[in-house]
């Protein structure tokens, strides 16, 4: 086989664009034009693995990641990795397993999805970016010198944060009803959302970099290219439904409060996903702390009123 690129999760939010990406880019790059990009998922068969599969030096590969092993990235010659992880209790289990395996099987370089800069500590309050630290920790360990690596710790998501925004347009837009209009975000605070393709193209752009080791150890802040607040939100969702918007609810994390009735992982453990915002509405999270060097490498460009636009299909 070809040396190769490994992109765990390539159906998912950001792994697609890793791979599209790569799929084009490798098509005018003379130092790694001979390598084969792996994309794995769980089901080759679904229409997101098969659209992939369709692009030039790509080959679709069906295994969960959390049974990768040594041999396996060895005998598909993995030499450089992307992957992001899930964000469930077991996450610092199953990730750290995997970038074992990788560092014992010469695996050179991995780019790791993160979370909010401002969260990845210790002493957070919502459990997932502790993992999240950990991972870090541990890769930044001696033991793990050999491995190099980019921890990427992007901001909140489009499709996450203006949801419901999107939603309630298209309900008024078919029945001519509103119902209560539920924003993660607070009311002032700016907030530097991103796009999850945009992220996955920076992956790409990491991924391709001749010397790595530039970039090893680095853990690079994502944001958009411009703040939102939840005052902002609101006026978009108006200007695209004529009239005034009759019931908000900022900082609205109900949600969670389902999530852990459906969850079979303790309740307090879940429920912690709460606090995962609050350094949002402290106004921590806004566009001016995007790291510098993605801003050269490849800087996002997709403001909030070209997602809400991909959302309503306009």
């Amino acid at each position: 086989m070809a040396p190769s690129f490994l992109i765990v999760g390539a159906t998912g939010n950001t792994g697609r664009s890793v791979v599209e990406t790569l799929s084009k880019l490798l098509k005018t790059d003379h130092i790694f034009s001979g390598y084969q990009i792996i994309a794995l998922t769980r089901s080759a068969s679904s229409p997101a693995a098969q659209q992939l599969a369709r692009l030039p030096g790509v080959e679709v590969a069906e295994l969960s990641w959390v049974d990768i092993t040594p041999d396996w990235l060895r005998e598909r010659e993995v030499a450089r990795a992307f992957i992001a992880p899930h964000n469930l209790p077991n996450q610092f289990a199953e990730e750290s397993t995997f970038h074992l395996a990788a560092l014992r099987a010469g695996v050179k370089y991995v780019v790791r999805i993160s979370t909010t800069a401002a969260n990845v500590r210790p002493d957070c309050p919502a459990y997932y970016p502790r993992s999240h630290w950990a991972i870090e920790a541990l890769l930044g360990s001696p033991e793990f010198s050999a491995l190099q690596w980019t921890s990427l710790q992007p901001n909140v998501f489009f499709n996450f944060y203006l949801s419901t925004a999107a939603e309630l347009i298209k309900k008024f837009r078919k029945e001519g009803k509103q119902d209560v209009l539920r924003l993660i975000a607070s009311e002032d605070a700016p907030v530097g959302v991103i796009d999850a393709d945009e992220v996955g193209t920076i992956a790409a752009h990491l991924l391709l970099q001749e010397d790595t080791a530039v970039h090893n150890k680095a853990k690079y802040v994502l944001n958009g290219p411009e703040d939102i607040t939840g005052r902002g939100i609101v006026k978009m969702v108006e200007e695209r439904i004529g009239t005034r918007v009759e019931n908000v609810s900022f900082k609205d994390l109900s949600f969670v409060e389902q999530m852990a009735a459906a969850s079979q992982e303790s309740k307090s453990v879940i429920m912690s996903i709460q606090h995962a915002a609050e350094t949002s509405w402290e106004g921590k999270a806004s566009a001016s702390t995007t790291s510098k060097e993605i801003l050269a490498l490849a800087a996002p460009t997709r403001t909030p009123a070209d997602a809400l636009k991909t959302m309503l299909g306009e």
